[in-house]
């Protein structure tokens, strides 16, 4: 019987998921967006830290939107867990400092305690980034438990073992010859009006969506949402960084990975664009027969006059298993993926990188 719901409700599922699972406003996501930033520059650390870096040294990941669960139907980092583990014991022991970038627990539909109890190899591959004092965890929509309840100091020392601050977003500052770069990083959800302290979401989740979720096993983070222009939220965060001076702004929340303010669609076209002015047939040809593969028939987009300021860092929760995530280390950005191999390793790819002195952050 489930094989067969599965089979009736996937679809419409994933459509209605994606249609309620976002509405941002882009006026309360610039104000939201706006004010912390104030704050952090301000110094609240409270709000935020800002922390200098060396680009050519220093090495940082992004991971968000985890999601971690009760390891029944409903949860969508079930698959990815080892995969995320993988990663993890590569950046620790390559020594990078990790920003957990919001939704790392799925509180909306689960006890903090059961979460506990399900996720202990996750949250001790955590600890050992703490314990190297290189770690900042930053709250999302669905874990927004670690801002406002009053139990979450007390939880957050039982699964970690020591204190951890929680944070709302982060500023990384370095100097690049005459130019000083700001990353500023933080969830996303803020001026989403399903998502930022919307009580009616939270309940449809936690009390009608995540039951029939859990009975269908059904994830709706397919890769296929990659396949796809920005989604509007992405698109209203671009906008908002594309005004900063000097300025990246990373977030996650809404599951599709961005590099240099592009979908893996949009940087298709743009690749074709500019392979087509530079008369390379081949390669036009070729990146031609990737989009056609897509079976997508919408108007080629135009991206001239973009710049490189907005990432999204994907999540660790497609149905395939797959997490993405930003690097940022040898002076370079990256997106990366973590799948697994045919022998059902994990194995880390670079899908976009870019030297931080070559992005064209004015125009």
């Amino acid at each position: 019987m489930r094989k067969f719901l599965q089979s009736v409700f996937t679809k419409p599922v994933i459509a209605l998921a994606n249609r309620l699972s976002s509405r941002p406003d882009k006026t309360r996501v610039d104000a939201a967006l706006n004010h912390l930033y104030a704050d952090i520059k301000a110094g609240r650390i409270k709000k935020g830290l800002t922390i200098p870096f060396d680009a050519a040294t220093d090495k940082f990941v992004i991971f968000s939107d985890q999601h971690k669960g009760a390891r029944d139907g409903a949860d969508i980092f079930k698959k990815a867990e080892p995969n995320y583990l993988a990663a993890l014991e590569y950046y620790n022991s390559n020594l990078f400092f990790y920003i957990s970038l919001g939704d790392s627990e799925e509180l909306w539909e689960n006890l903090i305690v059961t979460v506990k109890r399900h996720n202990k190899a996750t949250f001790g591959a955590e600890k050992l980034f703490i314990n190297r004092q290189a770690f900042i965890k930053i709250y999302g929509n669905h874990d927004l438990y670690w801002d406002n309840d009053p139990l979450a100091s007390v939880n957050l020392q039982s699964i970690y073992g020591r204190e951890v601050d929680i944070y709302e977003g982060v500023i990384l500052k370095t100097q690049m010859g005459d130019v000083s770069l700001e990353i500023y990083m933080t969830h996303g959800h803020q001026g989403d009006l399903q998502s930022d302290g919307n009580w009616f979401s939270k309940w449809f989740v936690s009390d009608i969506w995540g039951p029939f979720q859990a009975y269908l096993r059904i994830n709706p983070n397919t890769p296929a949402n990659n396949n796809t222009l920005k989604s509007d939220h992405n698109r209203i965060m671009y906008e908002w960084s594309s005004k900063r001076k000097n300025t990246l702004l990373i977030t996650g929340h809404t599951h599709q990975p961005v590099f240099r303010s592009l979908t893996e669609l949009e940087a298709l076209y743009d690749k074709l664009a500019a392979a087509r002015a530079d008369h390379k047939d081949s390669e036009a040809i070729e990146l031609q027969d990737k989009i056609e593969r897509l079976h997508l028939k919408i108007r080629p987009p135009d991206f001239k006059g973009y710049l490189d300021t907005y990432f999204n860092s994907g999540c660790c929760c497609f149905d395939d298993g797959d997490i993405t995530g930003i690097e940022i280390t040898d002076g370079y950005i990256r997106l990366v993926k973590w799948e697994y191999d045919a022998e059902k390793r994990s194995e880390r790819l670079i899908l976009e990188e870019c030297r931080l002195e070559d992005l064209k952050l004015a125009l």
